[in-house]
């Protein structure tokens, strides 16, 4: 009985130094906060750089044209794709901005941005590649051009079915914002590490940090399944 009560007395004396002691809670949700902001930031970036790279590359595939562009976005995605996350953000803030003295958050969604927009270009142009040849051309004897038809009738039904592979994107996207901290940028998990380094326990800080996680992939895929649901309400 006397193991439980002591136990019980550590754990409530950890919570405490961990949560209450000098308003530590507060570190936990700033950085959540810089955590959200710098994960939808790159996501919103991510997907109308991968949306242009898609459309540049799709167009040059079917028509030929945009040809230098095309060479561009293949360097892009190759160099992007080839080399660690972490790597692209120290670079981004340890050289491109190196001598500039600039908010670590903008660096950040910069870094993750221009990561995220080469997965996310494969991703909507596998979805168009997707879309059988056919409908094309019944929107080209129409009389629509390449661009409308694109516009019109392509991408609306790419859209749906990269549905999932885009939200998967996002919540990856979300867990990669953790190596942050590299960059001394205090979001959700530098905030667990400063705590830790405080309090010498490492047990609370981490997991609270996991749980919160967790919980924001959990709010995702529920977010991302009523899209689904919505979507395919709407092609019945």
């Amino acid at each position: 009985m006397a193991f439980f009560q002591n136990l019980w007395a550590e754990l409530v004396s950890e919570f405490t130094a961990t949560f209450i002691t000098e308003q530590r809670y507060l570190l936990f949700l700033n950085g959540l906060k810089t955590t959200l902001i710098v994960a939808f930031g790159a996501a919103a970036m991510g997907v109308v750089l991968g949306f242009v790279i898609a459309y540049i590359r799709t167009t040059h595939d079917h028509t030929g044209r945009l040809r230098f562009l095309n060479g561009l976005c293949k360097l892009y995605l190759t160099v992007i794709r080839g080399t660690p996350t972490m790597i692209q953000l120290l670079i981004m803030y340890f050289i491109v901005f190196g001598s500039v003295k600039i908010d670590k958050v903008p660096v950040a969604i910069l870094a993750f941005g221009i990561n995220s927009g080469a997965y996310v270009a494969e991703i909507f142009r596998s979805g168009i590649m997707s879309i059988p040849p056919g409908q094309m051309e019944a929107a080209r004897s129409l009389g629509l051009n390449y661009t409308q038809a694109t516009w019109k009738i392509i991408l609306p039904q790419a859209v749906k079915n990269v549905l999932p592979a885009l939200g998967n994107e996002v919540i990856v996207l979300l867990k990669e914002t953790s190596i942050s901290g590299y960059i001394a940028l205090q979001d959700l998990t530098k905030a667990g590490d400063i705590v830790r380094s405080r309090t010498y326990s490492p047990f609370f800080p981490y997991i609270s940090v996991a749980l919160m996680y967790l919980a924001l992939v959990l709010v995702l895929e529920k977010l991302l399944g009523y899209m689904e649901g919505r979507l395919a309400r709407s092609d019945r």
